[in-house]
């Protein structure tokens, strides 16, 4: 038995699934607070948390070092392993993942009666000292296979569209939900506007049999006949797992069950899967990811089924360099994106240096959209619907579907938005900054452009596009706002619009 190796993680880890969230928070709220018997927060602490929906109990291991008021440590979940950094005020504490977020606490507790007492969003947990057996069971490594392209499964062509449970269900995805889910993507327009595909995300997992087979929990009585029902929609179904033991939520994941799952998906007449990295973690370092990743690349494509392959390792290693190596059509450039401006903005800029590898068949994913969560502006969601097309991003809805407001229709459906994003050249746009407004310009299949300028500060601004900056090579000879849906003139060679706060003006432009 190989010891246990400790890899870096991206946010995915901590947002990718709400029950990694809780185990995440059960570990932590465990030893964070470890003044316990007077020692200070040092220590090893455990605890446990709910009951999974597949019969499994969540269970979480802190360990701390104190240094004066500096906290050092390791969180250990059945879904991931990180290194946490945080500070100790009296019986006070608080824990940072530094990869994640380094200026938003993970965890904040205090030590009372011998416990750590803590809450992570709205849930509290308990956490007591840990014993010499209290642990996250070790597992067993498996060497990666040797490097060998994967063959182009050629699916993927534009970036492919569709709704991905996470964003606002998490943990709370069953199968009435995706039922309904199916049903609203077709009567509210959506999948005739391109969006095809329903993924479940986390939490949908079983257990496995004698026999390695994996089965669904109790949330998902038969996948067979959800996956019959949304083809019978015309749309395609999407499924989660990853290359670790675990998932981010601590279920079952495809480690040493690559080939086994695979056939798994296809006789479920799975179209799409999500693999991502979570406890695989606590496996492998992060130069076996390109293995790791064509293991279960290779097993798809066994099967003869088209399933789309996303990665889902937030970036790491160079991903945008070997993702198409291992059958790959798509792969996370970031962290898990969060419905704030500054989280949609953030993931966006990393998108600048993966641009010259994206093309058809091979996407950068800055992850899922929020447009409709609630809790950026309409302003703020056109941008972000704007940006995602620009850099030629995938469009998966993260929102409730079956309830939108006219203003999240008009803007997830916008098809002039849409063609942008699904243009068959599939170049990602390139920005440049002058003050407050960036302003990015995509090159498009027909020898047309689109320009996209981002306000970012905290007032209107006076946007200015000139022609001569566009690489037309002639004179104007249409330009239409994609927004407003008119035709605009350029005058002098140029073109002026105000822009608001965190507002965009996107254009397609054409030359004579």
């Amino acid at each position: 038995m190989q010891q246990e190796r400790s890899g870096k993680r991206g946010p995915r880890v901590w947002m990718a699934s709400a029950a990694g969230l809780v185990f995440f928070v059960a570990l932590l709220a465990g030893p964070g607070c470890s003044q316990a018997f007077g020692q200070g927060l040092a220590g090893r602490w455990m605890a446990m948390g709910r009951t999974l929906d597949n019969g499994e109990q969540e269970k979480s291991i802190l360990e701390l070092k104190q240094n004066g008021n500096e906290l050092t440590g390791t969180l250990k979940t059945l879904g991931f392993q990180v290194d946490v950094k945080g500070t100790a005020s009296g019986s006070h504490f608080e824990l940072f993942v530094a990869e994640w977020d380094p200026k938003r606490p993970v965890l904040v507790g205090d030590l009372m009666d011998g416990e750590l007492h803590a809450m992570q969003g709205r849930r509290a947990w308990v956490a007591k000292p840990a014993g010499p057996t209290d642990d996250i069971p070790a597992v067993s490594y498996i060497e990666p296979p040797p490097l060998n392209n994967v063959p182009s499964n050629g699916l993927a062509k534009t970036p492919p569209m569709g709704w991905n449970s996470w964003n606002l269900f998490q943990g709370r995805i069953d199968d009435q939900t995706v039922r309904t889910m199916a049903d609203a993507m077709v009567s509210s327009g959506m999948r005739d506007a391109g969006y095809i595909y329903v993924n479940i995300d986390d939490t949908w997992e079983g257990v496995r049999d004698a026999q390695g087979n994996l089965g669904t929990n109790h949330k998902f009585p038969d996948m067979k006949a959800l996956s019959d029902y949304v083809h019978s929609k015309g749309l395609k179904l999407g499924i989660y797992s990853g290359p670790g033991p675990r998932t981010c939520a601590g279920y079952p994941a495809s480690y040493g069950h690559e080939a086994q799952d695979a056939k798994t998906f296809a006789a479920w007449g799975i179209d799409y899967l999500k693999y991502d990295w979570c406890s695989a973690g606590r496996v492998y370092k992060n130069d076996a990811l390109q293995p790791v990743y064509q293991k279960m690349g290779a097993a798809l494509e066994a099967t003869g089924r088209p399933i789309v392959y996303s990665l889902c390792e937030y970036g790491l290693g160079g991903v945008e360099k070997w993702g198409p190596a291992v059958g790959g059509n798509l792969w996370r450039t970031t962290g898990d994106i969060r419905d704030s401006w500054e989280s949609m903005i953030g993931n966006l800029e990393k998108q600048v240096p993966t641009g010259p590898y994206a093309g058809p068949g091979r996407w950068n994913d800055p992850d899922m959209l929020e447009i409709g969560n609630g809790h950026m502006t309409d302003d703020e969601y056109r941008t972000h619907m704007s940006l995602w097309a620009l850099v030629a991003s995938p469009l998966l809805a993260g929102n409730d579907v079956r309830s939108m407001t006219d203003a999240t229709k008009a803007i997830l459906l916008n098809k002039e938005v849409i063609a942008i994003d699904q243009d068959p050249l599939g170049k990602q746009a390139s920005p440049v900054k002058n003050g407050d407004l960036e302003t990015w310009i995509k090159p498009l299949a027909d020898g047309s452009v689109a320009v996209g300028v981002v306000n970012l500060g905290s007032a209107a601004a006076q946007a200015t596009v000139k022609a001569g900056d566009l690489g037309l090579g002639g004179a104007v000879k249409k330009a239409r706002d994609l927004w407003s849906h008119q035709d605009v003139k350029f005058t002098g060679g140029a073109y002026a619009a105000t822009v608001p706060s965190h507002g965009v003006l996107l254009l397609k432009v054409s030359a004579k």
